[in-house]
């Protein structure tokens, strides 16, 4: 079984079999342990050796611990020639057994025998070494090709990534830009007639948004407040709440009623029919002398008034359409006599959509009881509340939509 096996070996094939029979006189046999470690790499090389039987694993042990299987020798394979033609040559690797495994060991020693009994043996070594030579260097400019390949693939990947966080990063630029000529739009101030409190405050769901508020003089006696919620969020939400609310506010200069606002800013709007987007929006003026709030609704949500005792009111209303959508249309107008004490609230539909993290909307009637344990806070407090309130009811769950929030109380 040896000299079959030797025979099927590069190095030993040119030699007849009652060589063969011969050369087996030279070589010594070595058993070995599972996990046993036949050499170390560094140690000095020695020995060459032909697998019998069993498996060899050839090692690279990093910082004594992590191991790369380079090969697994198996039967008829060997190993160590170079030990044998350079000498003070160190091995390049670590070898060890995998399960129980028989060697074929030949030393210096018995090599230089075995050359002088066997020349020819050192002519195929040499072939051998060369054909090896070769097939590494064809394996080397393959790996050199294909690393190449992997590198101009990574550069391109990184130069696209790259691009990529450019386009990121102009695009957040701008989107902070846009927020910021967005809250421009919005008051910095709100008015403080005697006797009156005003609040507002706004939660976008995104870096910019639909919705918008105003509240601010027309004349001496009378203040316009306005609150609107376009369909959809994100930047071309944006752009068109910001062109509702300047042709709203320069309708409203002319101090018309609330209706006829409405209608002529809807007339603009759908005159070029360019945009499928609408917005709802109720607008009001609030008389300083009477206390009264005359509004026009185009199809937003009602208001609440809450009284001095606690009780929530929701105003009675009827059908509306939101801006936007049609040449002609329909609006709810109503006049609503505030008194002291009353806190009048205007809001957005994310308030009462804005869901926990169980799916579960806030609602109508959890706005209404925080709003009955409320009545002792101002305008701006009672805002501030409701949001903070709505905040907590989240949770940080994701935010579907806009939250916007204004106030009128009567001292």
């Amino acid at each position: 079984m040896s000299v079959n096996l030797l025979s099927k070996i590069p190095l030993f094939s040119s030699l007849p079999p009652e060589e063969l029979d011969g050369l087996l006189t030279l070589l010594d046999t070595q058993k070995m342990k599972d996990h046993e470690v036949l050499f170390n790499e560094g140690e000095p090389g020695e020995n060459f050796y032909v697998v019998l039987q069993g498996e060899l694993e050839v090692l690279k042990i990093e910082s004594g611990v992590d191991e790369l299987v380079l090969n697994v020798l198996q039967e008829g394979e060997y190993l160590g020639e170079m030990g044998l033609l350079m000498p003070g040559g160190h091995r390049t690797a670590t070898v060890r057994a995998r399960g129980e495994v028989t060697l074929l060991s030949m030393s210096r020693a018995q090599f230089l025998e075995m050359n002088r009994k066997y020349p020819e043996v050192s002519n195929w070594m040499v072939k051998v070494l060369s054909q090896r030579l070769d097939a590494t260097n064809i394996a080397t400019f393959r790996d050199l090709k294909e690393k190449n390949r992997q590198l101009q693939t990574a550069y391109d990947e990184l130069k696209a990534a790259q691009a990529q966080i450019i386009e990121k990063e102009r695009l957040e630029k701008e989107l902070q830009v846009a927020a910021e000529i967005q809250l421009s739009i919005l008051p910095d101030e709100l008015p403080k007639p005697n006797g009156i409190n005003f609040g507002a405050c706004m939660l976008p769901a995104r870096q910019v948004g639909g919705d918008f508020y105003d509240v601010f003089p027309i004349t001496e006696k009378h203040i316009g407040v306005l609150i609107g919620d376009v369909a959809d969020k994100g930047v071309p939400s944006a752009l068109f709440m910001a062109r509702t609310h300047a042709l709203i506010m320069a309708e409203a200069d002319m101090d018309l009623p609330p209706g006829e606002v409405m209608v002529l800013v809807n007339k603009h709007i759908t005159r070029l029919q360019k945009s499928s987007q609408f917005v709802t929006v109720l607008y009001g003026i609030l008389d300083l002398e009477t206390n009264e709030f005359a509004y026009a609704r185009a199809g937003h949500e009602p208001p609440l008034v809450v009284h001095a005792d606690g009780s929530v009111e929701r105003i009675a209303h009827s059908a509306g359409m939101a801006i936007g959508l049609w040449e002609n249309v329909t609006l709810d107008e109503r006049t609503v006599q505030l008194v002291p004490g009353d806190t009048l609230l205007m809001y957005t539909d994310g308030m009462t959509d804005c869901r926990d993290p169980r799916g579960e909307s806030f609602g109508m009637e959890r706005i209404k009881n925080l709003l009955s344990s409320f009545v002792k806070s101002n305008g701006q407090e009672i805002c501030d509340q409701l949001l903070q309130n709505l905040l907590n009811y989240q949770n940080g769950s994701k935010q579907d939509d806009d939250v916007t929030l204004v106030a009128i109380q009567i001292k």
